[in-house]
């Protein structure tokens, strides 16, 4: 066995940009599907979306 074998650091999968990708288009329809307009959606940056998809009670007050 390997010494790297135990470090889960450097066995463990790394993300990929299409794995990013379709995460992020999950993210979009979620937020689509609790009431916000497309439109808004495309506008915002991902880490709003994280934040309103977390938060969802914040919806009302960043989207008007």
């Amino acid at each position: 066995m390997s010494r790297n074998a135990r470090n889960n650091d450097t066995t463990r999968p790394r993300k990929h940009g299409a794995a990013k990708t379709r995460r992020l288009l999950e993210h979009r329809r979620r937020l689509m599907a609790l009431g916000v307009p497309e439109a808004k959606v495309r506008q915002m940056d991902h880490e709003r979306i994280r934040l309103l998809l977390a938060k969802p009670a914040l919806i009302k007050t960043y989207v008007k």
